[in-house]
């Protein structure tokens, strides 16, 4: 195996955590996300081919210290070579962690094929309980089919199974204490996060944000208590909550995590990988690095490994979104990977 460097920056910061986007399509049209007509999606010559995928995935486990993967999109379950892409990581040596951000559209259905390829556990987004407010807010009528998803990923041991939901000042603000009720009951991990700059109409606006400091203010009637295990480098602060344990018969926790509010940029581990190539140094980053066109041109690993380097020590110490010169990035979410 190949001598191991780092992915380390000008602040002191490594990066050993690597999310994978496999695709910038979605079968939902989140409202905060995209328009109803969806975006123009990537023409297929440009996506990385699964080899592709592959291969970078291993020069960042082998040679670049890379411990934890999670694969994203778009939605990641409509990548076809998924569980192949995700079989080839489980094979490298040292192993990584393998996890999948998804809707849960599918999941049902593919949940125990993912965890037999290595697949260790998965994200699933769900923001509201409410099957019409879901069409709402989704433009499809697909609720049932998320829980059903929920529910296979638990049965085949996709553990801990994380919910990420997004708070929407006017729109699914009231169901807070709901969602981390159906998280307790179920054995789910539930992480609110509050609403980015990164939707395809450029039209978030910080004072409509749902803030950190409300969620918890909506949590109060479960008395959560600060959590005393580090964070270290995760995004999410946790909290703990009286009276209840998780599906492992730890101590339940909730998390949020307030990257507007309460920035955690000192302490980013995360470096990027867009489904057609392109290293991002930070989620906000308005530039890109091309890995693609050296894949292509018949790069080694060594000039690979140096060129993804290269990307990570141009990265800011912070992602500057209260600076008045701030730049939403071109890309939006569905397009960079979550």
């Amino acid at each position: 195996m190949a001598s191991v460097t780092v992915l380390a920056d000008r602040f002191g910061r490594i990066a050993t955590d690597l999310r994978v986007s496999l695709t910038d399509r979605c079968n939902l049209r989140c409202t905060y996300c995209m328009p109803a007509e969806g975006l123009a999606w990537m023409p297929q010559p440009d996506q990385l081919t699964d080899d592709e995928v592959s291969r970078l995935v291993r020069i960042a486990v082998e040679q670049l210290g890379v411990t934890e993967v999670r694969f994203t999109g778009g939605e990641p379950l409509i990548r076809r070579g998924l569980v192949g892409i995700i079989a080839a990581a489980a094979k490298l040596t040292p192993r990584p962690q393998l996890s999948v951000t998804t809707n849960g559209i599918g999941l049902d259905r593919t949940a125990a094929a993912l965890k037999e390829a290595g697949l260790d556990r998965v994200n699933v987004s769900l923001d509201t309980l409410d099957p019409a407010r879901f069409h709402t807010l989704t433009r499809r009528d697909r609720h049932a089919d998320v829980l059903a998803g929920l529910r296979a990923a638990a049965d085949a041991g996709l553990t801990p199974v994380k919910i990420n939901t997004v708070l929407m000042r006017g729109v699914n603000d009231d169901e807070a204490p709901a969602l981390l009720r159906f998280a307790l009951d179920h054995g789910y991990q539930l992480r609110f996060i509050e609403q980015m700059p990164l939707d395809a109409q450029h039209q978030w606006d910080r004072h409509e944000m749902v803030t950190a400091e409300e969620i918890l203010a909506a949590l109060q009637p479960f008395d959560l208590r600060p959590d005393d295990v580090s964070r270290g480098t995760a995004p999410a602060e946790t909290w703990l909550i009286p009276g209840f344990v998780d599906a492992a018969g730890q101590p339940a926790r909730v998390g949020v995590i307030a990257s507007v509010t309460r920035p955690f940029c000192g302490d980013c581990d995360r470096t990027r990988l867009t489904a057609d190539g392109q290293v991002r140094n930070c989620l906000f980053a308005t530039d890109e690095s091309d890995l693609r066109r050296l894949l292509r041109g018949g790069a080694s690993d060594a000039e690979i490994v140096e060129a993804w380097q290269v990307a990570m020590r141009g990265k800011r110490a912070g992602h500057g979104i209260d600076d008045p010169a701030f730049l939403q990035p071109a890309r939006p979410m569905s397009a960079i990977g979550g």
